[in-house]
């Protein structure tokens, strides 16, 4: 008994169908209930006066040359120091010597964004403070909350994980190694 083939164009459109389905069902605009919502503008959470985001306009405007240059001279403090490190016989002074660089620039960076930072704050009110205050608490928490790995469970390792520096084989449990003289 043989069982008839349904013709090509009769399995072309239930094709066509399921994947329109399984498209429409994917596309539920509907978010998640158990989903946090998107925060709203950070800017528009402090409910900054006129006054106060024109001073913070010109903080900023202020020091924008200044943070070029100290942005340039770490990208080139960095680019200096990855050439010496692919270097065919890498010289440890010269190496040490971009190190500094690097980390100098990077301090100039930091001093710079921390100083602007305490000039803006000087501008904000007691509650806009506040409401900074725990804005920057979520966005560590979100950041946290992303960066955060699975527990280990005991000494026991992931494949990728074996890199020469772990026992291949893991200690046991209650077993005591041989104690030093």
């Amino acid at each position: 008994m043989r069982i008839a083939k349904p013709p090509l164009p009769i399995v072309m459109l239930a094709f066509i169908i399921a994947v329109c389905c399984v498209t429409v069902v994917a596309q539920d605009p509907q978010p998640p209930q158990n989903l946090p919502t998107a925060p709203t503008d950070p800017i528009e959470q402090l409910h900054l006066m006129p006054e106060q985001r024109q001073k913070i306009r010109a903080i900023r405007e202020s020091q924008r040359e200044e943070r070029a240059m100290i942005n340039q001279r770490l990208r080139e403090a960095n680019i200096a120091l990855e050439q010496a490190l692919d270097a065919d016989n890498p010289d440890d002074a010269l190496i040490e010597q971009r190190v500094r660089d690097a980390a100098a620039a990077q301090a100039a960076s930091m001093r710079m964004r921390i100083l602007t930072e305490v000039k803006i704050r000087r501008v904000l009110t007691q509650e806009q403070l506040a409401t900074l205050r725990q804005l920057r608490l979520q966005a560590r928490e979100i950041t946290r909350d992303q960066n955060q790995r699975p527990a280990r469970q005991g000494n026991v390792l992931r494949p990728n994980q074996r890199n020469g520096m772990a026992p291949i084989f893991p200690r046991r449990e209650g077993v005591q190694r041989n104690p030093r003289p």
